[in-house]
């Protein structure tokens, strides 16, 4: 028998009666690390998020890797996930975040490569919290890379401040 028909005098047979988790309760089971909650939250959300990152960046290449990222950052902070704010709100600002960053970085073209790889690393270690690891995972280079450009990037802060007679503080 198929949903909808009758039973022999009864009526229609009702809806089955699903709960569908809120993305507040995904938030809390991704913080449990449940991939299918991550899955069932990056459905709900992908394609919003993605025209909002193409609005800003103008770019689909750029979005789609920015939208990784930022479902990327869902996965690693859900367990900091703030309750006050709704959820939707909160990954849109992850992506506003990243496609800042990302036009930032265009911005810098007329920076020398390794000025800018230097900028990017200390973005995403600093702002983004990111380790070492993870940063050499996202931009392709090897762990000692990202070690050798935080140390020059330090270096050059260092410098900087010594020039401009600023106090140091602890880099």
């Amino acid at each position: 028998m198929e949903y909808g028909q009758a039973i022999s005098g009864v009526g229609l047979v009702p809806p089955l009666c699903v709960d569908v988790p809120t993305d507040e309760d995904l938030i809390r089971s991704i913080a449990k690390r449940d991939r299918g909650a991550m899955l069932l939250l990056f459905a709900r959300h992908k394609l919003h998020t993605f025209r909002f990152l193409l609005r800003i960046v103008d770019d689909q290449a750029t979005a789609e890797d920015l939208l990784n990222e930022v479902f990327l950052d869902v996965w690693r902070a859900a367990e900091r996930f703030d309750a006050r704010l709704r959820v939707r709100t909160w990954i849109l600002s992850l992506a506003r975040s990243k496609a800042r960053s990302a036009l930032r970085r265009c911005s810098l073209a007329a920076l020398d490569d390794e000025a800018v790889e230097s900028i990017e690393v200390m973005d995403l270690i600093y702002y983004h919290e990111q380790s070492v690891e993870e940063v050499a995972r996202i931009i392709g280079v090897p762990e000692s890379t990202v070690r050798t450009r935080v140390f020059h990037a330090r270096k050059r802060l260092a410098d900087l401040r010594a020039a401009q007679d600023v106090e140091p503080a602890c880099l």
